[in-house]
C-alpha cells in the first residue's frame, strides 16, 4: 500500500516552537517514526511537508495520478481556512485522516473549527505524535 502524509505550515518546526503545546520532539523523530511504521507494517510512506497552500494542494492532486491509497494530512493552521486544499482533498477518493498534534477543541476559538475535516474519513487530534500512528492504521484498515 502507498500512503502519503502531508504536513503544512511550522509542522517542520516540531521542537522548536511552542513546545508546552507540541512537545519537545523534533520534525526528523516524527519523520524516523513514520519511516518505522511503514517498515513494520509494510507499505511505502512518503511524507512531504510545506509552508505554501499551493505546494500542498499540488501534491494532493499528484496522488490522483499517482498510486497514493492514502492520506494523512495535518493541514496547521491552514486547517481553519482553506476552501481551496479542502476542494483538492475532496477530489481524491482514497481514506483520508486529519490529524493534529495538540487537543484543538481545548485551544483558540478559531482552532476549533475545520474547514478541511468535512471532505476526510476520520479527525484525531490532541495524541502527539502518535495520532500519526492511528491516522496510518485507519487508513491501512479502510
Amino acid at each position: 500500500m502507498k500512503l502519503l502524509v502531508i504536513n503544512g505550515p511550522n509542522i517542520n518546526f516540531l521542537g522548536i516552537r511552542e513546545k508546552s503545546v507540541y512537545g519537545t520532539q523534533d520534525y526528523d523523530y516524527l519523520l524516523e517514526m513514520i519511516s518505522k511504521k511503514g517498515e513494520e507494517c509494510g507499505c511505502r510512506i512518503e511524507v512531504f511537508q510545506s509552508n505554501h497552500e499551493g505546494a500542498i494542494i499540488d501534491r494532493i492532486q499528484e496522488a490522483y495520478f499517482d498510486g497514493t491509497e492514502g492520506i494523512v494530512i495535518n493541514p496547521g493552521a491552514y486547517t481553519h481556512y482553506s476552501y481551496a486544499i479542502r476542494d483538492a482533498l475532496a477530489s481524491i477518493a482514497v481514506p483520508k485522516v486529519e490529524i493534529h498534534i495538540s487537543d484543538i477543541t481545548q485551544r483558540e476559538e478559531f482552532r476549533k473549527v475545520s474547514v478541511t475535516a468535512p471532505v476526510c474519513d476520520k479527525q484525531i487530534y490532541g495524541h502527539g505524535l502518535d495520532g500519526y500512528l492511528e491516522a496510518i492504521e485507519f487508513c491501512l484498515k479502510k
